[in-house]
């Protein structure tokens, strides 16, 4: 474990930082300018995942949008009703000063939507076959040079604090959910104001080795900032003793580091970013090794009842994050 020096006092709540929202409204986007599109998977995988890079240089968007935001693409064409597509958001997987450090590029992870229609009654046979998001697979096609619509910037509660070393970080992700963390990664440890030395752990699920996006920079960093912890949790391989890795929440309470020092400190927050119910597992599990209180508010309704035992919908009606547990989920 990481010994740590006390601070004067300690820092609960965090105070975040103040961030522009919506300064292009989805009703009039702007145009961006692809600069890169590349993949970035680890190994060959069942998935499609890119790293879009997007030139914003002369709008309203340009230095004005944080890690841990997101912003909004408009794809062209219309619906099969004849109207325009309305936006997507996308998270921004770029820090704060951009990719090019001067707040002009911004960047994100685009997974390819491929999936069979199946037809829910038999009127529908017609339409049987292969179905494509309209916009993943716009976005992930853009080629240098191409022009896109976008507006944003938006959300303001999963972003960093003010005091970032004031604090100690647990991200969670799953899939493109890592698209967040990699500009707070860059922000913390390669920003402005020098590296921070908080304790910050990183921890990655996905179903195959082959399916972790960002594996390499996120490796390399942890080799150059031994304050910066990258775990993986792969659920479709197994540990050496032959049983399952599990998903995250599994992690959690198996990894002593985790549960047992970091989230037990006061100046600890957690930010939890994937597909919607992933935070299931997650508060589950913080709640069952007693370590639930500073993050989670549970309704007195859940407050006899054994964390194994609560059902899904009461999760999501009656427990909530607290001020130390940011949740972006989708």
């Amino acid at each position: 474990m990481t010994s740590r020096q006390p601070i004067d006092e300690p820092s609960l709540d965090p105070e975040l930082v103040e961030v522009d929202m919506h300064l292009v409204p989805p009703t009039q986007p702007v145009t961006g300018i692809v600069t890169s599109n590349e993949i970035c998977l680890r190994g060959k995988s069942a998935s499609f995942v890119r790293h879009v890079c997007v030139d914003v240089s002369g709008t309203p968007l340009q230095g004005a949008f944080h890690a841990g935001q997101s912003f909004g693409i408009v794809p062209p064409g219309l619906t099969e009703h004849g109207k325009p597509h309305k936006v997507r958001l996308y998270s921004i997987a770029s820090p704060t000063v951009g990719e090019d450090g001067e707040g002009r590029i911004l960047s994100t992870t685009c997974k390819r939507l491929i999936d069979e229609h199946s037809p829910q009654a038999s009127s529908e046979e017609a339409t049987r076959g292969l179905h494509l998001g309209v916009c993943s697979n716009y976005v992930c096609d853009l080629a240098p040079g191409d022009e896109i619509r976008i507006t944003g910037p938006a959300g303001k509660r999963f972003v960093l604090p003010k005091a970032p070393e004031r604090h100690d970080f647990l991200f969670l992700a799953t899939g493109t959910g890592i698209a967040p963390f990699r500009g707070m990664v860059k922000d913390l440890l390669e920003g402005p104001d020098g590296p921070c030395k908080s304790d910050i752990h990183l921890v990655m699920g996905a179903p195959y080795t082959s399916d972790l996006l960002y594996d390499g920079f996120f490796r390399e960093t942890a080799d150059r900032h031994p304050n910066f912890h990258y775990h993986t949790v792969i659920s479709r391989e197994f540990l050496p003793d032959g049983r399952p890795q599990g998903y995250i929440h599994h992690y959690l309470d198996r990894e002593i580091r985790l549960h047992g020092d970091l989230l037990t400190r006061d100046r600890a927050l957690v930010y939890i970013c994937g597909l919607a119910g992933m935070q299931t597992g997650v508060f589950q599990a913080m709640a069952k090794l007693g370590i639930g209180g500073p993050y989670l508010k549970v309704h007195e309704e859940l407050a006899g009842v054994a964390p194994e035992d609560w059902e899904l919908a009461d999760i999501k009606r009656r427990v909530r994050p607290t001020h130390r547990c940011m949740l972006e989920v989708y």
